[in-house]
């Protein structure tokens, strides 16, 4: 049976936002809050968060200046204001006890959200980021960000990111692509986040000391997941991530690189059902 999936605007903090709203199957259901990484969308959970309305609704949300949610000024994408813009979304949305799960951009994010100890979460999870970067990986992912961003057709707009990363499911990377598409006024396509991030300076991470405090401060329990050839986390980081954090375990993706629900959709959804469903925390 196919879940209700319902798209909503709300206005938080002064900006449009986007989301998805997947019913749950199950009445009663806890919630499950989703966060996309820098240059990705709510619509990049489609697949995950059609499996998991199984046993939670699921909430997936387009952060500023991504997808279809409003661009901010320029010198207004820190990874404070978006947590404060996931503060704002919890509290109009009425959340509590509910599920947070956050990928790169989106846990740096749910790093500096679950830090401030919310009331209203009740676990976490990280995915293939952490308070130090690897530099080459950071290199890398500025330098396709200002690679051309305008194509004549989806299929070329596709091709391209089949050339970055041909990991992927070909039909699961598609339709992410196509669902990151908009149309320009020529009748050619780019991409629909905020030109200001393909300067690369736009998004402004937490200084690496305040980032670790944050994640000492974590007080619910936590999942932090990398992908095996990421080059934007070391396993270094990772394991030292769940030494800082009170209650977290540790677990590593085989194949994948860094968007770990993209390159590998199965083994994520596996990992994540895993943890998010409270099955006992075992060492790392």
């Amino acid at each position: 049976m196919t879940t209700t999936v319902i798209d909503e605007l709300i206005e938080l903090r002064g900006l449009r936002f986007h989301y998805r709203d997947w019913a749950a199957k199950t009445p009663g259901a806890p919630d499950l809050v989703l966060l996309h990484g820098l240059t990705g969308h709510a619509r990049s959970w489609d697949a995950f968060a059609e499996a998991m309305s199984d046993r939670y609704r699921v909430l997936a949300l387009d952060q500023r200046g991504h997808g279809e949610t409003g661009w901010a000024p320029a010198d207004q994408y820190g990874i404070e204001q978006m947590a404060d813009d996931l503060e704002a979304f919890v509290k109009a949305m009425g959340l509590k006890d509910f599920h947070l799960l956050g990928l790169s951009m989106g846990g740096m994010v749910t790093m500096e959200y679950a830090g401030r100890r919310p009331p209203e979460l009740a676990r976490c999870a990280i995915i293939d980021i952490g308070p130090e970067i690897i530099a080459a990986g950071s290199s890398r992912i500025q330098s396709g960000i200002r690679t051309s961003d305008v194509f004549d057709s989806k299929d070329a707009a596709f091709a391209a990111a089949r050339a970055v990363n041909a990991i992927p499911p070909e039909a699961h990377h598609r339709q992410r692509s196509d669902a990151n598409l908009m149309r320009l006024e020529d009748g050619r396509w780019t991409y629909r986040y905020d030109r200001a991030f393909r300067t690369g300076s736009a998004l402004r991470p937490r200084n690496p000391e305040q980032a670790w405090k944050s994640c000492a401060a974590i007080a619910v329990p936590t999942l932090v997941m990398r992908g095996e050839l990421s080059d934007i986390l070391s396993p270094e980081i990772g394991k030292k991530m769940i030494e800082v954090i009170p209650d977290a375990r540790y677990v590593e993706v085989a194949g994948s690189s860094h968007p770990v629900p993209l390159d590998k959709p199965d083994a994520f959804a596996a990992a994540a059902r895993d943890f998010l469903t409270g099955k006992a925390l075992a060492p790392a």
